[in-house]
């Protein structure tokens, strides 16, 4: 078994939510479920290359705001997810 390092608690909430958008993802219909988790791979990607890791509060933000959307599209009335657009260089 290769060693890895444990997990930090904000990395573990991270994956929880990434897991918890892919789960309510196969929710919906097909379509919107490609959709979905190409847009939540994307942000997450995206967050992940150009977000501080020590910037705590800023992730801890994303984290609360990643948890109301996760909970807006399990309402199965529902159907898709927007994505916000947030001026870059505002949000560093």
């Amino acid at each position: 078994m290769a060693s890895r390092s444990k997990l930090s608690g904000i990395q573990k909430q991270v994956l929880a939510l990434y897991r918890g958008f892919l789960r309510t993802a196969r929710l919906k219909s097909p379509e919107e479920r490609h959709r979905i988790e190409s847009v939540v791979s994307a942000e997450f990607r995206e967050n992940a290359r150009n977000i501080d890791r020590k910037n705590f509060v800023y992730i801890e933000y994303l984290l609360r705001r990643g948890k109301k959307q996760l909970e807006q599209l399990k309402d199965p009335d529902i159907t898709g997810l927007s994505t916000l657009q947030i001026n870059k260089s505002s949000s560093h």
